[in-house]
């Protein structure tokens, strides 16, 4: 994996990685804990809804600094980021319906908490390299595909505003304050600790949970949207070559993929699960309204700077899912599933 991800700049150095008990921010730590000699923290307040899981990091919670804080509370950030070499800013508020229904809650969590780390590093750590993670729902409605860096933005909903919005800040930061910073757009992704027991976090968590326990997936109009989903482990990849290269600093990128219909993902999530069953429902209007259409992201811009692509084809990548569900699924089916062991690792 060296010659993929530049391992060695991270070893004996300190790590902060925002939403850390989340599905992306877990499987990070996972990996920089596999590495060796990486000092890792994890902030996570273990939000309702917001897929914290204190299971996702039962098994290292010895290897890593858990700090049970909300990034929006100024002096817990300020006191941390002091020390750290990379920081992964990975909280968020990801619903899209959501932010529609809350979009004070959406812009409290999406815009206010990241000025409370950004100030917090202009003033107390302009050196630390901060990743943080956007989306393609920027973009909005294509007006053509796949979608590169140089397409308009013109965010269909509050929550991809209040994103969009999160990037400048970044950015801005950069140029006035010289803080360093390089934002990553993300398309769909899945794998094992995903959000999963309902659809609030998009349609893959729910089709997986749907699939396993041989239920129906709901396929709005006919499923015949093109979508391009990215496996854990890439985006994991991705996020670490952003940290290790400087001559990304003060860009944007997409990751994305090769693109499948909707219904072509469900078939084939039901056919490894061997269980679960299709069905055709007319597209709710709260999710209408905010729908784009066919949307996937061209990475060329990304692999020409740092040479990633995904590497995991789409069937292995659903097969590990479905198996790690199969085997920790009662940790992520229940409402109450992110409450698991708090009192030892969050609050």
């Amino acid at each position: 994996m060296d010659g993929i991800v530049p391992l060695h700049v991270y070893r004996g150095r300190s790590v902060l990685i925002t939403g850390g008990m989340g599905f992306i921010g877990s499987n990070l730590a996972r990996r920089l804990v596999q590495m060796g000699d990486v000092d890792v923290h994890l902030l996570d307040a273990l939000l309702p809804d917001q897929g914290g899981n204190a299971y996702n990091v039962h098994d290292i919670v010895d290897r890593v600094t858990v700090h049970a804080v909300d990034l929006g509370c100024e002096w817990a950030v300020n006191h941390l980021v002091g020390g750290m070499d990379y920081i992964f800013n990975l909280a968020a508020a990801v619903s899209h319906v959501e932010s529609m229904r809350d979009p004070h809650r959406d812009l409290a969590l999406n815009c206010s908490a990241h000025l409370t780390l950004l100030n917090a590093c202009r003033s107390y750590n302009t050196n630390a390299k901060i990743v943080f993670t956007s989306t393609r729902q920027v973009y909005g409605r294509p007006l053509y595909l796949p979608l590169d860096e140089q397409h308009r933005v013109a965010p269909p909903d509050v929550n991809g505003i209040n994103k969009l919005a999160a990037e400048h800040y970044h950015l801005l930061y950069r140029r006035v304050y010289g803080t360093r910073a390089v934002c990553l757009r993300l398309t769909n992704t899945y794998g094992p600790r995903q959000h999963v027991r309902d659809d609030r976090h998009g349609f893959l968590g729910w089709f997986i949970r749907q699939a396993l326990r041989g239920g129906e997936l709901e396929l709005f109009g006919e499923g015949r949207q093109r979508r391009d989903v990215n496996y854990v482990d890439d985006v994991v990849d991705a996020l670490l070559m952003a940290g290790g290269s400087e001559a990304v600093d003060g860009e944007i990128f997409n990751l994305g993929g090769d693109p499948v219909t909707v219904a072509e993902l469900a078939q084939s999530l039901i056919s490894i699960a061997e269980r679960g069953s299709l069905r055709l429902v007319p597209f709710p209007d709260e999710r209408q309204r905010i729908d784009i259409g066919n949307s996937y992201c061209s990475y060329d811009k990304f692999n020409a700077a740092v040479g990633w692509r995904p590497r995991t084809p789409l069937q292995e990548g659903l097969a590990r899912t479905v198996e790690f569900y199969r085997k920790h699924g009662a940790h992520y089916w229940k409402a109450d599933a992110d409450s698991v062991s708090r009192s030892d690792s969050a609050a």
